[in-house]
C-alpha cells in the first residue's frame, strides 16, 4: 500500500476552469486574501475546456506550482487508477481530484438575452449590485426590474434585487425576447416581449432561469448523482468516491445546487480544507446556506 502523500508532494487535478476552480487555485497557491490554514507545496493541474486564455486564468498559470492545460476538457475518470483522461486522449494522474465543470442553461437562450443581467449562482449578486447602482444613477430614482424565472435561483434573485433597492416585477412565463433600450441609451435592456406580443417594461431585466449540472464526467467515475442532477456532495464537498471532490455549480448539497448555497470563495475554502486537513467542521456550511 502506498503512503498517503504529504501536502508538499500532493498533486491536485481540477477539472474545470471557471470561477470556483480559479478560487480554489488561488487558495491552494496561497494567493487568496485569507490566511492559509496549512502550507501547500504540492502541484496543481487545471484542465480547461476553453481554448482562449482569460487574464485571470493566465495569472494563475504563471504561478510556479500551477499548470493550466487550455483546450483539454476532462472526459473520463478512472478512480481506481486515479487518472483523468481528456477529450484528446491525454492522461493526468492525481492524488486528489476536484470536479468544477459548472452547469448549463436548461433551455435555449432567450433572443437578446446578452443585453440582460443573469442570476445563476450566488456570485452573480455582486454583478447585479453594481449594475443596479449604475441604473439608479442614470434614471435618478428607484429602478424597476423585470425578473424572469421560477425556482430557487429566481427566488434568490428577487431577494437580491429588493435588498439593493429595486422594485422587482416577476414573471414565470418565458419571454420570446429581451427588449434592448433605444439607441444611445446607457441602459442595456428595458423590457421583455412574449410570444403573443404582450410585453413588460422596466429599467433592467434579470434572467434567473434554471440550469442543469454538467455531470457527465462524474458519471464516468460512478459518482453518486443527486435527484436534481448535480454531483452529490457532503458538507465537506466530498463526493461518494474517496479522493474526488466537487465544487461550484456542478455539485449538489442538501437538494440544492451548490452555486446557490456557497460563493466560489466559500466553496474553495471548504474544499481546500477538506483536501489538506481531512477535517471540515460541518457547521461551516449551514450558516452560509441559511
Amino acid at each position: 500500500m502506498s503512503a498517503t502523500p504529504s501536502a508538499a508532494s500532493l498533486h491536485i487535478v481540477i477539472a474545470g476552469a471557471g470561477p470556483a476552480a480559479q478560487a480554489l487555485v488561488r487558495r491552494l497557491a496561497g494567493t487568496a486574501d485569507t490566511r492559509q490554514q496549512r502550507p501547500f507545496g504540492g502541484t496543481i493541474t487545471v484542465l480547461s475546456n476553453r481554448d482562449d486564455c482569460p487574464d485571470a486564468l493566465l495569472e494563475l498559470a504563471e504561478l510556479p506550482q500551477v499548470s493550466v492545460r487550455f483546450g483539454q476538457a476532462a472526459s473520463f475518470i478512472d478512480p481506481d487508477a486515479k487518472v483523468v483522461t481528456t477529450m484528446d486522449g491525454m492522461d493526468f494522474s492525481y492524488d486528489q481530484l476536484v470536479i468544477a465543470t459548472g452547469s448549463a442553461p436548461a433551455l435555449p437562450p432567450v433572443a437578446g438575452s446578452e443585453a440582460s443581467l443573469s442570476y445563476s449562482t450566488i456570485d452573480d449578486a455582486a454583478n447585479i449590485g453594481e449594475a443596479v447602482h449604475d441604473v439608479a444613477r442614470i434614471v435618478g430614482r428607484r429602478p424597476l426590474g423585470i425578473l424572469v424565472g421560477n425556482g430557487p435561483a429566481a427566488g434568490q434573485a428577487e431577494a437580491v434585487l429588493r435588498a439593493r433597492g429595486v422594485r422587482p416585477v416577476r414573471t414565470t412565463l418565458r419571454p420570446a425576447a429581451v427588449v434592448r433600450s433605444i439607441a444611445g441609451s446607457p441602459l442595456p435592456a428595458t423590457g421583455i416581449v412574449f410570444e403573443d406580443g404582450s410585453s413588460m417594461n422596466g429599467d433592467l431585466v434579470v434572467l434567473a432561469e434554471e440550469r442543469t449540472a454538467r455531470n457527465d464526467l462524474a458519471e464516468s467515475a460512478g459518482l453518486l448523482i443527486a435527484s436534481d442532477g448535480g454531483i452529490a456532495v457532503g458538507r465537506d464537498l466530498a463526493t461518494s468516491v474517496p479522493g474526488i471532490w466537487a465544487i461550484g455549480d456542478a455539485a449538489s448539497c442538501d437538494g440544492l445546487r451548490l452555486g446557490l448555497l456557497l460563493s466560489a470563495e466559500s466553496s474553495a475554502m471548504l474544499c481546500a480544507s477538506g483536501m489538506l486537513l481531512g477535517v471540515v467542521g460541518s457547521d461551516q456550511l449551514a450558516p452560509l446556506a441559511a
